[in-house]
């Protein structure tokens, strides 16, 4: 009596194939996340670079029809500057920077409403206004600060004109 001894193909995958797999998803994964990262990353720095440069102009702007730059403070007061202020609403003042309107907010420019409406950068920090007189400012005229990702000002990620 034979027997056959010959065994049937296995079908199926073994321990090795099916762990080189999930490595090569893992990988994938992982550098599809960083470059999303890196992506999201250079879109907030190029919009802020934007947005201060808009700030920058509509401040010399301000300054052609009015004959000096704004006075100093926060970014609601810039706000107020730039395009509305609710104190001073008839009749309307000039609009400086058509992005700062709240209703229309579609880059992320502002937050809050009425009169408490801040200028925001790209990270949901405010944007900080300085004039050249203001110890910590860098330029001769004024400063637009942006404190950038990590939220600390003086730091190498800071934006400014």
């Amino acid at each position: 009596m034979k027997t056959n001894l010959s065994h049937s193909p296995a079908k199926g995958f073994t321990l090795i194939e099916l762990l080189v797999v999930i490595t090569i998803i893992v990988i994938l994964a992982a550098l599809s996340v960083g470059g999303f990262n890196y992506v999201t990353q250079k879109q907030a720095l190029s919009q802020a670079a934007i947005q201060i440069s808009l700030l920058d102009n509509a401040l010399e702007d301000y300054k052609l029809d009015n004959g000096d730059y704004p006075p100093a403070g926060n970014s609601n007061s810039l706000y107020r500057i730039l395009y509305w202020d609710p104190a001073n609403a008839t009749p309307p003042g000039k609009i400086y920077v058509n992005q700062l309107d709240p209703i229309n907010n579609k880059q992320g420019w502002t937050e809050g409403t009425g009169a408490n409406v801040k200028i925001m950068d790209p990270w949901g920090g405010e944007y900080i206004y300085r004039i050249g007189s203001d110890p910590k400012a860098k330029n001769p005229d004024f400063d637009i600060l942006s404190k950038g990702k990590d939220a600390t000002e003086d730091t190498p990620d800071d934006m400014r004109n």
